[in-house]
């Protein structure tokens, strides 16, 4: 990555002109990536130089900033920042612990998906809750919403701010029509139960003018006719794939896996589906690029309350390779509801607005499985009303999953150009597409689009 890493890195998140900044990256070899510290309120991993990273987030640990040097050759980082948000956004920094726990973990899974027919609602959360026991005890990501990977973007550019000793970057804002977030919801269908409770679903979605998309199990689980997936599509709804089998054995196998993957693949062909969802949440990043999907919501946010711990630690779209990344930023109505026994808006309100501070996108999991029961309906009723209110008064867009995709290729394609010293933006979709400035008010951060006032975030991003 070099002399060019964080340039780029910001280039690629902000769509800001290039070389706005000098930055370069001390060596570091021999070190071992661990957990250190860029500043008090964010959490990175990966190799440190002039200092040791720590082999757990907890404690106390090494802050970078104390190395890092701004001088007339520019600014010198002592970690690789490309490295680090690539260990974030893929999980890397699990593979720790996932190698550890690698077979009993698989034995336990095997075990559970065998018996699962067998078993009973309560007893299969009696064993959820057991598993998970002590989720809220665990130090990194940071629960309830994570924005590492987003402040270590917002401190890059708060230090090239400094450096330059200028007043304001421009960059191409993240939404289109000046809206401030984004909000996606999307509804995994498990069991033929809820396959059938689909169109009750999509009444509900449309009493509050939201369009959804509905992640559908190709094999195993129940019949998917072309009827029923043109009753989702001609109401406006977008239909996309939900793993192969739903079994668990998705990622448990490099060979098989790409056997899958090419099935996968030809049921989205015929569904005319865009995007992926693998089922209970399973991933590996790394091996992405067996699909053919245009994007995938498959890597949550925090993962504390899933089999698969961990989470991407952003809530902004991202690319892994070719593919869009749009990560599941707020807690799945099952867990809220048969894991934590919570019927309120509370949590998720919460996950919303951690997440509009950081203009972030705000997608939600909702199954048709598990909304069939009045209470947990007038919840999602809640939700919906709440979500509507959202947009009409604070600027949320509301869009299908493939709309934000495709929105978020088209920005990357933009580009912002100078002309009689006012800035524009030019490529397909620019037209949507609005200025933004970012300045320092003291140390922190703050967005301005053009022609409107400064937008302050509640949370700090200052160096």
């Amino acid at each position: 990555m070099g002399i060019h890493s964080a340039n780029r890195l910001l280039r690629d998140y902000y769509r800001c002109p290039s070389g706005r900044a000098r930055f370069r990256t001390s060596p570091q070899s021999g070190s071992q990536p661990g957990y250190f510290r860029l500043g008090l309120d964010v959490i990175c991993y990966g190799r440190l130089s002039g200092a040791d990273a720590s082999k757990s987030p907890v404690g106390v640990l090494e802050d970078a900033l104390n190395h890092i040097a701004i001088g007339p050759q520019g600014i010198e980082l002592p970690f690789d920042v490309g490295e680090v948000i690539e260990n974030l956004r893929h999980e890397r920094y699990t593979a720790h612990f996932r190698e550890e726990g690698r077979f009993f973990n698989e034995l336990l899974r095997k075990t559970y998906y065998l018996i699962r027919p067998l078993l009973g609602d309560f007893v299969r959360q009696f064993l959820q809750r057991l598993y998970l026991k002590g989720w809220d005890k665990i130090p990194f990501p940071a629960w309830p919403v994570d924005a590492t990977v987003d402040r270590i973007h917002q401190k890059l550019l708060a230090l090239a701010l400094k450096a330059q000793r200028v007043e304001q970057i421009p960059f191409i804002w993240f939404w289109p029509d000046r809206c401030q977030s984004c909000f996606i919801m999307t509804h995994d269908v498990e069991e033929e139960a809820g396959r059938d409770f689909c169109s009750k679903l999509m009444d509900l979605d449309e009493s509050f003018d939201i369009r959804s998309t509905f992640q559908l199990v190709p094999e195993s689980r129940y019949i998917v006719s072309e009827n029923f997936l043109d009753s989702i599509t001609s109401r406006g709804f977008e239909v996309n794939v939900h793993d192969l089998k739903h079994d668990g054995r998705l990622y448990a196998d490099r060979l098989e896996f790409l056997r899958r993957a090419e099935r996968i693949n030809e049921y989205m062909r015929k569904y005319g589906a865009h995007g992926f969802r693998s089922g209970i949440l399973y991933r590996n990043a790394d091996w992405f690029d067996a699909f053919e999907f245009d994007y995938d919501m498959s890597l949550p946010n925090v993962a504390h309350l899933d089999p698969q711990r961990g989470g991407c630690c952003t809530v902004m779209p991202f690319f892994i390779g070719r593919i869009v990344e749009l990560p599941v930023t707020c807690t799945q109505d099952y867990t809220l509801f048969r894991v934590l026994n919570d019927y309120s808006l509370d949590l998720w309100k919460q996950q919303i607005a951690l997440i509009r501070q950081n203009h972030g996108l705000i997608s939600f999991i909702v199954h048709p499985d598990y909304v069939m029961d009045e209470r947990a309906q007038d919840t999602y009723k809640a939700l919906l009303e709440f979500l509507a209110c959202l947009r009409t008064k604070d600027g949320v867009w509301t869009a299908l999953p493939r709309e934000v995709a495709s929105w978020w290729r088209q920005r990357s394609e933009m580009q912002l150009v100078s002309e009689n010293g006012e800035w524009r933006v030019e490529g397909p979709g620019s037209e949507r597409a609005c200025v933004a400035y970012a300045s320092l008010a003291g140390d922190t951060v703050t967005y301005c689009l053009a022609g409107d006032r400064v937008i302050t975030p509640r949370a700090s991003w200052s160096i």
